[in-house]
């Protein structure tokens, strides 16, 4: 398994500061001990209008010169829309997406079923003014009919994808997508090769994975898994431990307690893929703004630390195992 950096961490959003360009971010991320990035589809990252095929090839010439992968790029889509007109223009833009994601020599891009939004503000993003939005616009309608309309956005995109070399990533992330089962379910109907899962493992504990039952549900996925992420914060003792932190939107802390089994249960279906790291939350306020770059850089780095480890330590206790079977 691999580290990877996605984007969204460096993109402007969640800090109070300036975005990394993405010459900028592949840098930062050499700098802090990752194998990758991840490109997100907005601005001032990976928005297809802005990255043409010329800054494709830029960019990846880039990546490649610093010994950096680009492997993934990330969707922000939503396929759920009531209004046919909204889901042809995001159509457009996953199409768009699909070419991009080529273009850079990414071989997935990752895939929301309905992805809300987010609202900017002086104190950092927030997610709540987006939820309201979007549950008043689907008030009058059923479940089933807003299923429908994000298996069908999939399904249509899937054969892009298909046709241009390209795997799609679908997350376990609401509004449509509740939980793992949801996702199994969605990835089932739309029955495609092209695409495939994106099985976070802080998501799957919002929705109600344990500890005790993460590496059952890492291992379900199987051969589906194309991508991961993991999150939080993460601070270091005096000899040296990281520890992780969860931060609930009230701001509240917990420990981490369940990415070695997660990472247990992708190395029983032998996922060597990249996990991401994405520090994709509200942010501690300081002098009543979120935390600034200074706050992303050292949980970024401390965070690239923490799963390289767990990585190493999963991994080498399986290899062991393996050898002492063998004699």
């Amino acid at each position: 398994m691999k580290i990877g950096l996605y984007s969204i961490t460096y993109l402007g959003v969640w800090y109070n500061g300036p975005a990394l360009s993405l010459d900028e971010l592949i840098g930062r991320a050499r700098e802090l001990g990752y194998d990758g990035i991840e490109i997100d589809g907005k601005r001032p990252h990976g928005n297809p209008i802005d990255v043409t095929p010329a800054v494709c090839r830029e960019v990846r010439q880039r990546a490649a010169a610093a010994g950096m992968e680009i492997y993934a790029v990330a969707a922000n889509n939503d396929f759920s829309s009531p209004m046919p007109e909204y889901r042809e223009s995001q159509l457009l833009y996953i199409r768009d997406l699909i070419r991009m994601t080529a273009e850079l020599g990414a071989p997935t891009l990752r895939m929301f079923a309905a992805w809300p939004g987010i609202t900017r503000t002086p104190t950092g993003a927030r997610y709540d003014v987006a939820e309201h939005l979007w549950h008043c616009a689907h008030e009058k309608f059923s479940s089933a009919e807003t299923w429908d309309w994000c298996r069908e956005g999939l399904s249509e995109a899937a054969r892009w994808a298909g046709d241009a070399g390209v795997t799609l990533a679908l997350q376990n992330h609401p509004a449509v997508i509740l939980n793992g089962a949801d996702m199994q379910r969605m990835i089932a109907e739309v029955d495609s090769p092209h695409l495939r899962a994106c099985f976070d493992a802080p998501l799957a504990r919002k929705q109600g994975e344990t500890g005790a039952t993460m590496r059952e549900a890492a291992v379900s996925y199987g051969g589906r898994q194309a991508l991961t992420h993991f999150g939080g914060e993460y601070e270091e003792t005096a000899d040296g431990e990281i520890l992780g932190w969860v931060r609930a939107r009230d701001g509240a802390m917990t420990r981490e307690d369940f990415y070695r089994e997660f990472l247990e249960g992708m190395a029983d279906v032998a996922y060597d893929g990249y996990i991401g790291y994405e520090l994709c939350h509200p942010l501690p306020l300081v002098d009543g703004t979120a935390a600034g770059m200074s706050f992303v850089d050292r949980n970024a780095r401390l965070a690239a630390r923490y799963m390289r480890r767990l990585i190493h330590e999963v991994e080498g206790a399986r290899s062991f195992a393996d050898a002492g079977s063998e004699l």
